[in-house]
């Protein structure tokens, strides 16, 4: 029987069902996270026991399947590297979870502490009772996790004494708004706004209690020394401290004078004691109660926790009030003969030195409010034998005593610092350890001998010699392109027609581009010339690049010039499937482009306004609902282009900001260099409209080199270099990511052609022209690899940095990764560039935008380069691995008893190279995850999360693992199986990538709640499914052994 059992547990079939079970876990993880919160997906799936039981299992099956490989044998020493670092990394995670822990330092300037508030809610309880004749207290502690749609039971049994007690749940809820209910019987509450940490918090005090707010204490009705004093009955307030208070009706301000009795102010602000309040209304008679606001996860308020306590016969209901990052207001009550103080929120641990936040600066880019290019916390580390001073900023941590700190957010005021702090020495050294090992046996597979990987590349060669000797014949394949064809219309006759005007009045496409180089700021802080923002306003807004014959520069001033024209000319695209939105405007049915005035009627009510409402609420809004809030962007955006202050092309001299403006904001004088230039912009445009006239430019020049004269002086810190400059706009011209996929796909589709006709009969000419084919194919990647390096040189970092960046750096990995097996096979070539002009051709798809944007600060480091890097470049060799499956089953549906031989040969090749790029692309996923796990825990100290994107790159690496492995597993040890499962592992990786990123929320989605439908999925499986189901007769016949 034990036998048995350790056969079982050390088995591939287990391996198999382990490896399927996990992801399936994650996944559902991932969409409960999104619909509710981490902690109901921590609940049901990531602490639930059972989950835990998979990391126990997968640990004995490594440890299992090193003694049954006998994977200690020298030549397979890499393999046996490979599972010990699994074996590290579980144990880690199980010290991590189970020894360390983490928090949060929240710090004011100039300030002092040396307390973390735990990450995790603690139920803390100090019971004091006599015993043996002495007062004594017993202290009890639980962490919970609670969530409003999980089962949150649980009750402490225990004893002080002789004396049983039971504390039982009885409610929870989330983000619980406190409120007064109206009750004849009830107490008097007043209820007080404060800000004492720099955010707003509401309180009721209670008639007859004393409440400390912030080390500040209130009293109503009740006169206690030390507390502000606030007397209802009365009307009046005593302070123990001198304040201020202003009235914020009419701004009256007076003074509160020390231990005084003075009249008090309702509605107004008061400042005492580091405290600043307000009480917004007159007191009330009810009884209180907690309401939860029914969002869960944009959390206001603190959560309500209402327990039962039971001693003997008594019976007395009380909620706690509290959250995570902070320990709760104390509750005190009696029930029997014991007395309980009860505490929700989190664990204090206090550290053996304390912190000292000297300044906390908040670096914004050129010309922001809110858009941080950085922000740090300068620090003093005070300890007992030591004093010194520490810079801590996003990817740069202190690291004292075991203890690590980490740059996590800020108080709004930009007055304080949250500081995200961890202790897991040993849980980090092991887990590092084993990632580490990871990394150099992922690499090794690939160049050691006795591996699955060289094994691969010998049968490779063989199959190749085989070939030689045959001659292959394949069936046609046939592909089509379909293009889109775009209708302009027309404008009434007997009108005045604009479209003519503003072509009559169009300035030379040679002026447009010297006003094209001139540089604004946008709203993100990012210097750009304007020719970048034209291109994107006329792609975003017409969905093309030109508009009858005019470039983006030239409609682009023209609308500066003739704003109220060009509201008359049709340019709005909108969705051809919405027929809603053209009848709201009252425009033809078939009409694609709409003029900008039709969104608004005669008293210039804008139409849509009363359907964006719900439509930007919805988290998953459908195509109706999308194409409404789509529509509304592109109004936004033309109507900032035609009447707003988008045109920011004047740096605000000696500005501490670097902040630029535009003409609109420039309406009063301000004392500098800006009143001597603020009419070039207006005195520029009527230079062009007199210079349509005499065709002499010299003026609307001399404009245009006063206005880059004056950038150059007044904004030189964030001016881009000229040069930089010429390259954006060759980059905007050339705009070879948009034209790359047509030309990828032509190549592929001839390509194709010539191969297969090479088959029926070998030619001379055609085995030429396919190598002429290969050639223009790396040109072509030439050319994305140029165009890459081009907008990072522009942008100034990696560029995978959003969704547009990441879909082209995946379509050259896919490329990259086809063109290293070029001397396996000219089929894959042509298959790997048509994936490639797939992949393009999605990221020129309108969901996604393709504008060049400023960092967030944890994106600024070299992490960029090498987590991202890497992590989505694998994405290329499993989409190829994709494409390769798909051909391989075609192979074998077209078998027949002639063509066995020479389609076996084929099929084998293509498979052993899409195992090889699978196996390539599972190495490179796992290595990047885990430098994501490594990346996270340098930037805010918590190497995994659970964060949907890590999870489902978790998900992914077993789904491929699966694939990898099958071949173990009795009856999946054919090539069928495998290809047909290259396919469905697809489907993971395209949601690792885009449903995480559009679908569901988390530090990793570009534009949560953006995506059209779930649907594709369906569409995938469904398609992939009946591939396999046309295919497997086929296979069974000529191929199933």
């Amino acid at each position: 029987m034990e036998k048995k059992i350790l056969a079982f547990l050390f088995s591939t079939r287990l391996m198999a069902v382990l490896f399927i079970g996990y992801a399936l876990a994650m996944i559902f993880g991932t969409f409960i996270e999104s619909k509710y919160n981490t902690d109901t997906a921590r609940i049901w799936i990531y602490n639930a026991w059972w989950f835990e039981a998979i990391h126990l299992f997968f640990l004995i099956n490594f440890i299992g399947n090193i003694k049954r490989y006998q994977l200690y044998k020298k030549e397979k020493w890499v393999t046996l590297l490979l599972h010990l670092s699994f074996i590290f990394i579980i144990v880690g995670a199980f010290i991590t979870r189970y020894i360390s822990y983490e928090g949060v330092m929240p710090i004011r300037e100039t300030e002092m502490s040396n307390q973390i508030y735990s990450d995790k809610a603690f139920l803390t309880v100090f019971v004091d009772g006599e015993y043996e004749g002495k007062m004594m207290r017993r202290t009890f502690e639980k962490p919970l996790l609670l969530s409003p749609v999980a089962n949150n039971y649980f009750s402490i049994d225990k004893k002080f004494a002789d004396t049983s007690f039971e504390i039982e749940y009885s409610g929870f809820a989330l983000d619980a708004k406190e409120t007064i209910k109206p009750d004849a019987k009830g107490d008097t509450y007043l209820k007080l706004v404060e800000s004492g940490d720099g955010t707003r918090h509401e309180h009721m005090l209670k008639e007859g209690e004393v409440q400390n707010i912030h080390n500040v204490l209130f009293a109503l009705n009740k006169p206690t020394q030390g507390a502000i004093n606030i007397d209802t009955k009365t009307n009046s307030i005593t302070a123990p401290f001198s304040g201020t208070f202003m009235r914020m009706a009419d701004k009256m301000q007076g003074t509160v004078v020390k231990d005084s009795t003075q009249p008090l102010m309702y509605r107004s602000l008061y400042n005492l004691g580091g405290s600043q309040f307000v009480i917004p209304e007159l007191p009330k008679k009810g009884v209180k109660a907690f309401v939860a606001s029914g969002d869960f996860k944009a959390k206001e308020h603190d959560d309500a926790l209402t327990l039962n306590i039971t001693v003997g016969k008594e019976q007395k209901e009380v909620t706690l009030v509290g959250s995570k990052g902070k320990t709760g207001e104390p509750v005190m009550v009696k029930v029997g003969n014991l007395d309980f103080t009860l505490f929700f929120g989190s664990k204090a641990y206090t550290l053996p030195f304390n912190i000292k936040l000297n300044d906390f600066i908040a670096e914004k880019y050129p010309g922001t409010e809110k858009s941080y290019s950085s922000f740090e916390s300068k620090v003093t580390v005070i300890d007992s034998t030591e004093k010194f001073d520490a810079r801590i900023f996003m990817n740069n941590i202190l690291d004292y005593k075991g203890y690590r700190f980490f740059q996590a957010s800020f108080s709004p005021d930009e007055k304080g610092t949250v500081l995200s702090v961890s202790h897991d020495f040993w849980g980090t050294s092991i887990t590092y350890l084993g990632y580490f090992l990871l990394y150099a046996c992922m690499m090794l597979i690939m160049f050691t001998k006795n591996t699955r990987f060289a094994d691969l590349k010998r049968k490779l060669e063989v199959v190749k010699k085989k070939k030689a000797k045959l001659t292959i014949i394949l069936l046609l394949l046939s592909f089509s392109v379909t293009g889109f064809a775009q209708n302009h219309a027309h404008e009434p006759k007997g009108k005045i027609n604009f479209k003519d005007s503003i072509l009559k009045f169009k300035v030379p496409e040679l002026q447009a581009s010297r006003f094209g180089r001139l540089v604004i700021q946008d709203d993100g802080g990012r210097m750009k010339p304007i020719n970048t923002f034209s291109s994107e306003l006329l792609r975003k807004v017409s969905h093309n690049d030109t508009y009858e014959g005019m470039n983006s520069d030239q409609v682009f001033l023209s609308m500066k010039q003739f704003p109220f024209a060009w509201i008359e000319v049709p340019l709005v695209y909108v969705a051809k499937s919405n027929d809603s939105i053209r009848k709201i405007l009252g425009v033809d049915s078939k009409s694609k482009l709409i003029p900008f005035k039709k969104f608004f009627d005669d008293k210039g009510n804008y139409k849509l306004a009363p359907y964006l409402e719900n439509a930007y609420k919805v988290a998953n809004p459908n195509k109706f609902e999308m194409d409404f809030v789509e529509t509304d962007k592109k109004v936004n955006l033309l109507n900032s282009a035609l009447f707003g202050s988008i045109v920011k092309i004047y740096p605000v001299p000696n500005d501490k900001n670097n902040k630029w403006i535009s003409n609109l904001e420039l309406s009063h004088a301000t004392g500098t260099a800006l009143d001597t230039i603020k009419t070039a912009f207006p005195l520029y445009l009527d230079a062009l409209a007199q210079a349509n006239k005499t065709n002499d430019y010299t003026m609307a020049n001399t404009m245009l080199n006063g206005l880059e004269k004056f950038q150059t002086i007044y904004g030189k810190d964030v001016r881009p270099s000229d040069d930089k400059i010429d390259y954006e706009i060759l980059y905007n011209k050339y705009n070879v990511f948009q034209k790359l996929p047509y030309w990828y796909i032509g190549v592929a589709f001839f390509m194709f052609i010539l191969v297969i006709l090479q088959i029926f009969k070998e030619r001379k000419f055609l085995t030429i022209t396919i190598n002429i084919f290969h050639i223009v194919i790396g040109l072509l990647f030439a050319v994305h690899t140029i165009g890459l390096i081009a907008r990072w040189y522009i942008s100034g970092h990696a560029p995978w940095s959003n969704a547009y960046e990441s879909i082209i750096y995946v379509a050259w990995a896919t490329m990259f990764f086809g063109l290293s097996f070029d001397r396996k096979s000219k089929l894959t070539i042509a298959s790997s560039a048509f994936v490639t002009a797939m992949i393009l051709w999605a990221a020129n798809l309108n969901w996604v935008d393709p504008e060049i944007a400023n960092l967030v600060p944890v994106l600024n480091s070299y992490w960029l380069m090498i987590h991202v890097a890497v992590i989505v470049a694998s994405y290329g060799p499993f989409a190829l691995g994709f494409i390769l499956g798909f051909v391989s089953l075609l192979l074998m549906f077209f078998t027949n008893e002639s063509n066995k031989k020479k389609m076996e040969l084929n099929i084998k090749e293509l498979t052993y190279i899409n195992e090889l790029a699978i196996t390539v692309g599972l190495i490179m996923l796992t290595i990047g995850n885990f430098l994501g796990g490594q990346w996270a825990n340098e930037s805010w100290g918590r190497y995994w999360g659970w964060d949907p994107k890590e999870t489902w790159a978790l998900i992914s690496i077993m789904v491929y693992a699966f694939v990898i492995h099958a071949r173990f597993v009795p009856g999946m040890r054919n090539k069928w199986i495998f290809n047909l499962m290259a396919m469905f592992a697809f489907i993971s990786i395209l949601f690792t990538y885009y449903g995480v990123n559009f679908h569901l929320v988390g530090l990793h989605s570009y534009a949560s709640g953006e995506a059209k439908s779930l649907s594709w999925i369906y569409y995938m499986f469904g398609t992939i499914s009946l591939i396999g189901l046309i295919t497997y007769p086929k296979f069974r016949k000529y191929y199933k052994r």
